[in-house]
């Protein structure tokens, strides 16, 4: 809303007044996102430090150097700054850009075989789990009430999101001829999913490398069977 009447007070301007006006606000702009960088990041440590429910927004405005008010007024609420929290973790940055408008898909869509299309895949997985996995783990151990909801789009989102990425997949040769791009989606939802990737590498201790090469394998089989 504040911004809606910023943009209302600034077309009511004389036009000699807009040019100055552009600049005050990209100015402006960029001095909010470095604030929600602040608050992001100090959330972010505290959230893995001290857990989500001893987290408060209190906590987190003073160490991100900002007022409580303004922290409300810029997120809404603390399960929304763990939902901020998570969104840079997924793509590794605070950029506008989709997952699926990064350069890595479009890698995939390039590749020129099934198996290498999977490793572009897997690889962007692993380097998003490793980020992700720890804050998914706060979410894990708190999902009720408002961090319940916040669990259950993070599915719905990831499993979207891998049924799209399945769809670009089904166009290679090889494609399995009994699988549609939504089941091998599924497939993938499920081979590349958070808890299969907690139980391998940080339950059973698994090295990276390892999880990424069985992930390959895997998928690959499912999806681009070899044929006798």
């Amino acid at each position: 809303m504040m911004f809606y009447i910023e943009e209302q007070r600034v077309s009511s301007q004389r036009p000699t007044d807009r040019a100055t006006a552009r600049p005050r606000r990209g100015a402006q702009q960029a001095r909010s996102r470095e604030t929600e960088r602040r608050v992001v990041e100090a959330a972010t440590g505290m959230f893995l430090r001290d857990g989500y429910a001893a987290t408060t927004m209190a906590a987190i405005a003073k160490q991100a150097r900002v007022a409580v008010q303004s922290l409300y007024l810029r997120f809404g609420s603390k399960v929304e700054i763990l939902a901020a929290a998570l969104d840079v973790a997924i793509v590794g940055d605070d950029e506008p850009i989709p997952l699926l408008e990064r350069a890595w898909t479009a890698d995939i869509a390039a590749a020129r075989t099934g198996r290498r299309a999977v490793e572009v895949c897997v690889a962007e997985i692993r380097r998003i789990l490793q980020r992700t996995h720890p804050l998914y783990a706060v979410l894990l151990a708190s999902a009720a009430g408002d961090t319940g909801d916040l669990l259950a789009d993070n599915k719905r989102q990831r499993r979207a999101g891998l049924r799209a990425i399945a769809g670009l997949l089904a166009g290679k040769p090889g494609f399995a001829a009994d699988l549609n791009p939504d089941k091998a989606g599924d497939l993938l939802y499920t081979a590349l999913s958070e808890e299969i990737y907690g139980l391998l590498v940080v339950d059973c201790g698994w090295a990276q490398d390892d999880w990424q090469s069985w992930s390959v394998e895997t998928i690959t089989a499912l999806l681009f069977p070899t044929r006798g």
